[in-house]
């Protein structure tokens, strides 16, 4: 069952519970797959909509951390509880054991021997993740192992 298929579902349930500030994070992540496949002209595949739900919990994490900063606890906590919803909906994050496992494995794959192979080893590993890694990660793993 696709994410989206997922959030049409518990968008039934939170109706049902009456659970309105999870109903309007679910009405705002079906919209933004909804968009997200008009653009495309086509049904998003699973990477898809990995790539639009990481883009909204990015979104909701830094609007929280922007209320923070400008005392407004309310909206702060309010977001932070949109993040946890669409927390949900997207595969564990890999440890910093597997993080790193993932780097080496790439490394060795691409047979990178300095900065140049980058490009080679961010896409093996990129691809290894399936996902479960955020790129500003591995890019710091992988210089810190090609330099």
């Amino acid at each position: 069952m696709s994410a989206s298929e997922r959030i049409q579902q518990d968008v039934k349930t939170a109706m049902k519970e009456r659970d309105k500030p999870r109903l309007g994070a679910l009405r705002m992540l079906g919209a933004a797959l909804k968009n997200g496949e008009i653009e495309a002209g086509r049904p998003l595949e699973e990477g898809e909509e990995q790539t639009i739900l990481r883009r909204q919990l990015k979104q909701r994490e830094e609007s929280a951390e922007a209320f923070r900063k400008a005392g407004r606890e309310d909206q702060a906590a309010s977001e932070a509880a949109e993040a946890d919803v669409v927390r949900a909906y997207l595969p564990q994050p890999l440890s910093a054991e597997e993080l790193n496992e993932v780097v080496d494995t790439a490394i060795l794959e691409t047979g990178a021997t300095g900065m140049r192979d980058m490009g080679k080893v961010m896409g093996r590993a990129t691809q290894l993740s399936e996902g479960r890694a955020e790129g500003r990660e591995l890019s710091a793993l992988v210089k810190e192992r090609l330099q």
